[in-house]
């Protein structure tokens, strides 16, 4: 790939977890080229792609300047990122210390707790070809039990990890950012303020802001 860019990010114009990566990579200035695969060709399933990564999904990505290594999972990616090319610890825990594994806590949580239900909410409210109530409020649970977890830690202090803003926060942003306006029957601001607090500061950070424009940007687009 010749576009001169340090990396190479496999990702999904609509979808939460490119975005994820895509944050990272802004917050710590680091250049990539972003590219968008269709779904509705089932392009993550092309043999072109599977080379990359096998269990066809995004995102991948690619490190061009480690000789093409390539890596997926989300958080995985995000976890190489930081531990190759964050030596200052911007965004991240020095490995070794009791913190670095709370980061890796909150990462998992992201990846098994918060992203597969938000996930399914919204497969069984506006894709599942047909309604089914109780799955549909079992998500629904889920995604307020999610908030509750992030509120007794949020209402407690400023940040998930060390009290600064790491990757542990910005791994969270998407999927919140995508659900939250369709919560029924959930005031966000009221019920979980701490965490509403926390989300809309991180919402306001440059790197976020730009990150999400050119999605929108791209949304916008016939």
């Amino acid at each position: 790939m010749s576009h001169g860019k340090q990396f190479t990010l496999f990702s999904h114009k609509r979808g939460p977890n490119g975005w994820k990566v895509a944050l990272v990579l802004e917050e710590l200035g680091l250049t990539y080229e972003s590219v968008y695969l269709d779904f509705q060709k089932s392009e993550q399933k092309a043999p072109e792609f599977i080379k990359y990564n096998p269990n066809g999904r995004i995102p991948a990505l690619i490190d061009h300047s480690n000789s093409d290594f390539i890596v997926w999972e989300s958080n995985a990616i995000i976890q190489y990122i930081v531990d190759k090319y964050d030596k200052g610890h911007k965004l991240s825990i020095a490995p070794g210390t009791d913190e670095y594994y709370i980061q890796l806590q909150w990462l998992y949580f992201q990846a098994s707790g918060q992203g597969p239900y938000f996930g399914q909410a919204g497969w069984f409210t506006f894709y599942h070809p047909e309604k089914v109530p109780s799955a549909i409020e079992r998500y629904k649970n889920e995604i307020k039990r999610v908030f509750g977890v992030l509120e007794s830690v949020l209402s407690t202090r400023e940040w998930l990890v060390d009290s600064r803003l790491t990757v542990a926060d910005l791994s969270l942003v998407p999927w919140n950012h995508l659900t939250t306006p369709h919560l029924e029957d959930v005031d966000f601001e009221k019920e979980f303020p701490a965490t509403a607090k926390w989300h809309n500061k991180l919402l306001k950070r440059p790197a976020v802001e730009k990150v999400w424009a050119e999605r929108t940007r791209l949304l916008a687009q016939p």
